[in-house]
């Protein structure tokens, strides 16, 4: 079992930055990706970034289109943590930020390939 903890997430400006944090512990030996997601008021959960925990030979961090260039995720494998960098927010970033641990895809797009959430944390953005 791997147990996630995020943080970070408030009340910011539109053109504003953010960092939101992913605590993570348990069975991190056989994680082998991280993703975030968000769910907006009154809509589905959607993919925003991923990274693999550990190197293979596949692709590397992946992102949803309405995020690539303002967005990054990263990772520190010694602290157990990953971290979603957003530059530039929207208004439609608005939203509920998960975090998950996929123990059998290393870079996965689809919540269903995501075995461990997180509670969330809830980023505002005002216009």
């Amino acid at each position: 079992q791997v147990e996630l903890v995020e943080s970070g997430g408030g009340l910011v400006q539109a053109g504003d930055s953010l960092s939101l944090s992913c605590a993570m512990s348990g069975e991190i030996g056989s994680l082998r990706g991280v993703g975030w997601f968000r769910q907006a008021s009154g809509k589905g959960r959607e993919f925003v970034a991923t990274i693999p925990w550990r190197n293979w030979s596949g692709p590397g961090p992946r992102y949803a289109d309405p995020v690539k260039g303002r967005f990054t995720i990263f990772k520190d494998n010694a602290k157990n943590t990953t971290t979603l960098q957003i530059n530039m927010l929207k208004p439609e970033d608005a939203a509920v930020y998960y975090c998950a641990a996929s123990m059998s895809f290393f870079a996965a797009t689809l919540g269903s390939q995501y075995k461990y959430w997180g509670r969330g944390t809830r980023v505002t953005v005002s216009s």
